[in-house]
């Protein structure tokens, strides 16, 4: 099916399986590696050619994944634009991509004695990161931290990894995970980000009845507000620039309150050494303002029925927000929120995150930003403010599936849009589609294209808005041809 027209989100497991299962043709194909792969191939900055390039047989251990759902995050964009990604530059083409799901159409020797789980025809997710699987911190569980760690679309090792756009993908069959039949290829897509935000959670050792802030509410910070109301968070709150999105953590019932945070930073620090600690303590004054005034808008949105219905417009500037702290003596949301997740890597936002924090709370640094910063350390140190780091994940893709497939973590939502009116199909432009059901994470794929267009999501993705205007929140790569997703 055609990705300019509707595609399901959800398959029926048995048309799989009996799809791929009588497929002896496609089985000795993988087998020999026989498959004509169409791979999107970026040769440098703005340059990614889609190629047709031969699909090797799978190795031992090894199975070959049709790939189905590729969701597109930052650091692919930072490749697509730059030719690198921080210290990472591309040093020959590389296929991008490491969001993904699919089914497997080829078995490399030893794999159905070692995973019996896993045939032709098995619906999987990938897990990119390629561990040794022998170091101290693997045996140790935490294999997110392994120094020999190859990541599938990294230029930090060379020869680099291609990543999953491309129509087969050989990966190791220790690092895919078996689908269960309510979980679809799309929100199996959403696992690797939403491994991110498990990560952080447990890091974090959220609980039941916690507060819980968010800085972004990009696609990540999304899920972080989704999964913190999967957990039982009492209220989740969610801070960003853009009113759109924040509306959409609103209207998907992902965030109880929304601030906008207005787009003047602080003044950045003056090279002169002389100026340097008294522009750093203003500086620091005027960011712990901004946070009492987070924080007092949020007693207040969580606390009058009113302002919180209000909310979901988002203000247009922190100084719309009341002061709520005469309304709420006492409210536990003046001293600062139990779990603070930043998403963002924005300095002002990582200190925010600190001064938004109450005594002995903890703030997971989930967003990748500037590798020096400064930063309130004082405020965090003589308030027993944990700073958390968040890198990857380990062991968290099992818990993911759970979450989706048990419903404390809805893929697809009920069809309603926030009045409670029935939500349309709608086609958009050629070769990009979106519908939207509140309430289920597949909501934040907010434009999905073609393989052969890899370029065009891209560019979408660039520019922050599709060829429908509508503001990118997540772009997804679709095979178009596997019919239902």
């Amino acid at each position: 099916m055609a990705l300019n027209g509707h595609a399901s989100s959800s398959t029926p497991a048995s048309s799989v399986h009996s799809s791929v299962n009588g497929n002896a043709a496609a089985a000795a194909a993988a087998a020999a590696g026989g498959f004509a792969n169409l791979s999107a191939v970026l040769h440098g900055p703005l340059d990614i050619r889609i190629e047709s390039r031969p699909c090797p047989a799978p190795a031992p251990g090894e199975v070959t994944v049709k790939v189905v759902s590729t969701g597109l995050c930052g650091s692919d964009l930072h490749y697509f634009l730059h030719g690198r990604n921080g210290d990472f530059a591309l040093q020959h083409p590389m296929c991008l991509g490491h969001e993904s799901s699919g089914r497997i159409v080829g078995l490399g020797t030893g794999v159905t004695e070692a995973f019996p789980q896993l045939g032709l025809g098995t619906r999987v997710a990938v897990e990119p990161g390629l561990n040794c699987a022998s170091c101290e911190r693997c045996l140790e569980g935490r294999y997110n931290l392994c120094e020999k760690m190859r990541f599938a679309s990294s230029a930090k090792t060379s020869p680099h990894l291609d990543g999953t756009l491309q129509r087969y993908f050989n990966w190791p069959a220790r690092l895919v995970h078996v689908l269960p039949a309510n979980v679809s290829y799309r929100a199996a897509a959403l696992l690797e980000p939403l491994a991110v935000v498990l990560q952080a959670l447990s890091r974090a050792d959220l609980r039941g009845g916690q507060s819980v802030l968010v800085f972004g509410a990009g696609a990540v910070g999304l899920l972080a507000c989704a999964a913190s109301k999967a957990f039982g968070a009492s209220c989740v709150a969610a801070v960003d620039i853009d009113d759109g999105r924040l509306d959409f953590a609103k209207r998907n019932s992902w965030a109880d309150a929304t601030f906008h945070l207005g787009r003047s930073a602080p003044a950045a620090a003056p090279t002169e050494p002389a100026d340097r600690k008294a522009q750093d303590q203003a500086q620091m004054k005027q960011l712990q303002a901004q946070a009492r005034e987070i924080l007092n808008y949020f007693v207040t949105a969580t606390t009058t029925a009113e302002v919180a219905s209000a909310s979901s417009a988002a203000p247009t500037a922190p100084a719309a927000a009341p002061a709520a702290a005469p309304a709420a003596p006492g409210h536990p949301l003046l001293s600062g929120f139990d779990l603070v997740l930043e998403c963002t890597g924005v300095p002002s936002c990582v200190s925010l995150s600190i001064f938004s924090a109450r005594p002995g709370a903890k703030v997971a640094l989930v967003g990748m930003g500037h590798p020096i910063q400064t930063l309130p350390l004082g405020a965090a140190a003589l308030r027993e403010v944990d700073i958390l780091g968040v890198f990857r994940y380990a062991n968290m893709f099992s818990r993911a599936i759970r979450l989706l497939s048990g419903g404390a973590l809805r893929a697809v939502g009920g069809g309603l849009r926030a009045d409670g009116a029935p939500v349309p199909r709608q086609q958009q432009q050629p070769g990009e589609e979106r519908d939207e059901q509140r309430g289920g994470i597949e909501n934040v794929v907010s434009h999905r294209f073609s393989l052969q267009n890899a370029k065009a999501a891209f560019e979408a993705l660039q520019a922050g808005k599709g060829q429908d205007g509508r503001g990118v929140v997540k772009v997804f790569i679709e095979d178009e041809d596997d019919g239902e997703l």
